[in-house]
């Protein structure tokens, strides 16, 4: 069963809350709550599906559709703690805390192992992450070697290998990506951004603009990456599982605390990138039928936010010259009628997601004229009164080679 991650860990806290279901905007309107998603193909290399996922019911609030979503109980929740008591109270550390809560929470029996255990009286009441009320049995862990997937330094032997470093190093139409998307950022904003082109942007942030970076896998206030290998941290990384840093003032939390933030509205932007988006703002990003399916991670909650904007980033065309800007998305999606705008190599566009006006072309890279928009756009748009460009390319590129 392919689940949005959000959804995984709500659909957890619900099973130890004693709620049946839950209702959630994620995913609505897409393949996964109309049924249909692979889950076994045949064994003959046809890609013929054997097995497909059930539809879900749905249910209009208002104007949202919500996705109706069982309770996900566990017979044995198996979770790993900084700190434990002999009272059975558990703390975490840094984003290590994640799902834990919500997986401890969800079984019929919890076992924590701890990387230490403390007499009961040595935890603050108020550090406590997860009550004892929820553990049955705790054990003190004998092996706590943290392994790092990704290890990531600002420095390296005196060679910055900082994402600025990198962002800086790119040029063209994806350097043009990086920086216009940078402009989005407005003073006081909470935001969410995907791997790639979206994190590059966080770079070139507006002189006088700050913004708080939250990771979904619970963190708000998501630093740079640490400078050396020394000060990398297997307990402080980001949804990529890249070692990062958290800046003054940030706060961790649950997987559950994490996309309640984000479905609740309270992440003010997120930029993440596309495969496909269409003339109404559905986005396409997570699969592509026959080719290898691990999930669709966060992004369906993400952009499923009631009053969030929504800012994708992509190649205007796709490698093989095909249209990825469309009437409608060919490949399955992620969310229906999310997106506020697009931004490509080329150009930028608005989108109506919430009415049928569709596209409207607002912005152009220099050197480019309508028509050549149109060319490479695979549905009709309107073009707004005054087009100015992206960016102003000369003063950029001078900014650009001074870092």
């Amino acid at each position: 069963e392919l689940t949005p991650q959000g959804t995984i860990a709500a659909r957890m806290h619900a099973a130890g809350a004693g709620m049946p279901a839950i209702f959630t905007p994620a995913g609505a309107g897409t393949i996964y709550a109309k049924g249909g998603i692979p889950i076994k193909y045949a064994s003959d290399g046809s890609h013929n599906v054997d097995i497909a996922s059930p539809p879900r019911e749905t249910r209009l609030f208002g104007k949202q559709e919500y996705v109706l979503e069982a309770a996900l109980p566990a017979d044995v929740a198996i979770v790993k703690a900084w700190k434990a008591d002999t009272r059975g109270n558990l703390v975490f550390r840094g984003t290590s805390r994640n799902a834990n809560p919500d997986v401890g929470m969800s079984g019929k029996v919890c076992i924590a192992e701890a990387e230490m255990i403390v007499p009961a009286g040595e935890l603050d009441p108020d550090e406590i992450h997860l009550p004892g009320i929820y553990v049955d049995k705790v054990i003190l862990a004998s092996v706590n070697e943290k392994r790092i997937e990704r290890l990531k330094v600002s420095s390296n032997n005196g060679e910055d290998d900082s994402g600025t470093a990198k962002a800086q190093a790119i040029s063209g139409g994806r350097a043009r990506m990086i920086k216009r998307a940078a402009k989005e950022f407005k003073d006081g904003m909470y935001v969410n951004l995907g791997i790639g082109i979206p994190t590059m942007a966080s770079n070139f942030i507006p002189p006088g603009v700050h913004i708080e970076l939250q990771a979904e896998n619970g963190l708000m206030g998501l630093g740079p990456y640490p400078s050396t290998h020394g000060e990398a941290d297997a307990d402080y990384i980001n949804a990529g599982k890249e070692t990062v840093t958290s800046i003054k003032g940030a706060s961790t939390f649950s997987s559950s605390d994490s996309f309640n933030m984000i479905r609740g509205g309270h992440v003010d932007l997120t930029i993440l990138g596309g495969l496909q988006v269409s003339a109404n703002g559905d986005l396409a990003n997570w699969i592509i039928p026959g080719r290898l399916l691990k999930g669709m991670g966060g992004a369906m909650d993400l952009v499923s936010a009631p009053g969030a904007k929504v800012v994708v980033t992509m190649d205007h065309v796709a490698k093989n010259g095909k249209h990825k800007i469309l009437s409608e998305c060919s490949l399955p999606l992620t969310g229906h009628r999310v997106v506020d705008r697009i931004i490509t190599d080329m150009c930028v566009f608005d989108c109506d997601k919430g009415g049928d006006s569709g596209l409207k072309l607002v912005e152009i890279a220099a050197g480019l004229t309508v028509e050549d928009i149109r060319e490479a756009t695979g549905c009709e748009f309107r073009v707004a009164s005054e087009l100015p460009l992206m960016l102003d390319e000369t003063e950029d590129e001078e900014k650009l080679l001074q870092g």
